[in-house]
């Protein structure tokens, strides 16, 4: 074979190699967190990225105002949400 051929499959193979350790797992957890995101409903817990445990009191555009204790509520960008810890059940008399 050439080894111009050889370099060519060679990098080829490097670069699908990169594609399916780094980028196609990116793109998969980017993915599932925008869906996270779009299923926010109003009284999910959830954690935000920097460890904030709260309630989904309200959700807006770019935004959620969490319930993080009583009478405290703190509004974060939705891409601040890490992870929902728990679905509502159902409508509760918080509002």
């Amino acid at each position: 074979m050439d080894p111009q051929v050889v370099s060519i499959i060679y990098i080829v193979a490097l670069f699908a190699l990169l594609y399916f350790l780094f980028i196609r797992p990116q793109q998969k957890r980017q993915k599932e967190h925008q869906k996270m995101i779009n299923e926010l409903q109003v009284h999910d817990e959830v954690t935000t990225v920097g460890g904030i445990l709260g309630t989904v009191v309200r959700i807006k555009e770019d935004t959620v105002v969490l319930r993080l204790a009583d009478n405290i509520k703190v509004e974060f960008l939705k891409t601040a949400i890490g992870q929902v810890r728990r679905k509502a059940n159902g409508p509760k008399d918080d509002d």
